[in-house]
């Protein structure tokens, strides 16, 4: 890879992974505790990531399962998440807190799945955004220190880069689309 590409895939790669991030927050009928990542618990006036306040497992397909490292965070753990936009109302036995998760119905996967297209859509426009700017940084280049050869190359290159991230993004899509669409 030449080096004067390499901000762009960097840039590329970046928007990938903020998309699986994305994705992996959708819920789809199954318990997913990266559904909690962005819930952030008053842990003694601070705002904390709930991973960091306790232990989250997944006993059965639709339950998830936070066990607070105090038992002194329950109230607070539940707050944070009644606060969130999970959905979901946590339950406590005084020990655990459990989230059950409701069956997903036909028309909830169903847009949930037009919410995973939109998401790649908004994802590949980012990816020609930085293709865009790659162009306008190589016809700055090719005015001064390289040959109209040289950037038509790169330019090609950045074309292929630009296929390659956007293909990527629709196998996510697809990925995201099928485990949300199976019941």
């Amino acid at each position: 890879m030449d080096a004067r590409l390499e901000q762009f895939e960097s840039k590329m790669q970046k928007a990938l992974s903020f998309l699986e991030a994305d994705y992996q927050a959708i819920r789809a009928g199954r318990a997913n505790p990266h559904v909690l990542d962005k819930i952030r618990v008053d842990y003694y006036g601070t705002p904390t990531p709930l991973q960091q306040v306790g232990n989250i497992t997944v006993p059965e397909a639709r339950v998830l399962q936070i066990a607070p490292w105090e038992r002194t965070m329950i109230k607070a753990v539940e707050k944070a998440i009644m606060a969130s936009d999970v959905g979901i109302t946590p339950s406590n036995d005084g020990s655990v807190i459990r989230l059950v998760f409701p069956e997903v119905t036909e028309e909830r996967r169903k847009s949930l799945v037009k919410d995973v297209k939109k998401k790649g859509e908004e994802a590949k426009v980012a990816v020609r955004n930085i293709r865009r700017d790659g162009n306008d940084f190589l016809k700055k280049l090719g005015k001064g220190d390289i040959s109209e050869d040289e950037v038509k190359d790169l330019e090609d290159k950045l074309q292929k880069m630009t296929d390659k991230y956007v293909k990527e993004v629709d196998k996510m899509v697809d990925v995201k689309s099928k485990e949300i669409m199976t019941v």
